[in-house]
């Protein structure tokens, strides 16, 4: 690595040899890691490895499910939430709080997002 800098909140880097964005081009689609130390989080911002593991609670502190992943959607993130991995859009209309030391996340969902008796008795 050549040069690290932060542009727009985002890490901009230059490699040796690749010294134009032709250049550049082949390095699309390659996989870039950091030392987690290195990262720094805004308010509200988590790592996905953060976030797997957590259990999604709602209002009354009923365990929901855990979250498996994590998948990264062009309109907004969605946590996956256990064996049949349903999705949760990880947004304040539905999320509540993150507390990821306490790998616990407080959810308000809609009926019928996870659980399909509910949406049946609404």
């Amino acid at each position: 690595m050549r040069a690290l800098r932060l542009h727009k909140g985002r890490p901009l880097v230059a490699f040796e040899g690749f010294d134009d964005a032709t250049a550049a081009g082949a390095l699309v689609g390659a996989q870039l890691a950091l030392d987690a130390s290195a990262i720094v989080l805004g308010e509200g911002e988590y790592l996905d490895a953060d976030l797997i593991g957590c259990a999604l609670v709602d209002e009354r502190g009923r365990e929901l499910g855990r979250v498996v992943d994590v998948a990264h959607h062009t309109a907004q993130d969605l946590l996956v939430v256990g064996d049949r991995r349903a999705y949760v859009p990880l947004v304040r209309a539905f999320v509540r709080g993150i507390d990821t030391g306490a790998k616990r996340i407080e959810v308000s969902l809609p009926a019928g997002l996870l659980d399909d008796e509910r949406a049946e008795r609404a």
